[in-house]
């Protein structure tokens, strides 16, 4: 069975640090385009940022320069880490792990980060 677990929201104030992880179990990664998502209340689900299996990080333009997604293949798990946020960036922060290739598609349960003062 597969699971992708994510850890490591919570409450911050503006201008502080999260790090959220993603362990994936019942998958090899390595072979995963993983992503960051995001929803917040009464939104849609949006983007954050993409991780290729190869690599190549992408990020929306709302966290360019504050959030750094990274891959431990050895650890099976995917990180985001999130500097200098904001209150707009509150939301629960999804993790998905996509190989087009098999048409696989799994996401995680979601993890509540809330930025206030």
């Amino acid at each position: 069975q597969v699971q992708l677990v994510e850890s490591g929201g919570g409450l911050v104030q503006p201008g502080g640090s999260l790090r959220l992880s993603c362990a994936a179990s019942g998958i090899v990664l390595d072979f995963y385009d993983m992503g960051w998502y995001r929803q917040a209340p009464g939104k849609q689900r949006e983007l954050v940022a993409v991780i290729t299996s190869g690599g190549t990080p992408t990020y929306a333009d709302s966290v360019k320069g504050r959030f750094t997604i990274s891959r431990d293949n050895a650890k099976n798990t995917v990180y985001l880490q999130m500097n200098s946020l904001k209150p707009e960036d509150t939301a629960v922060y999804y993790c998905n792990a996509v190989r087009s290739s098999i048409r696989r598609d799994y996401w995680g349960q979601g993890t509540q980060v809330t930025v206030s003062s």
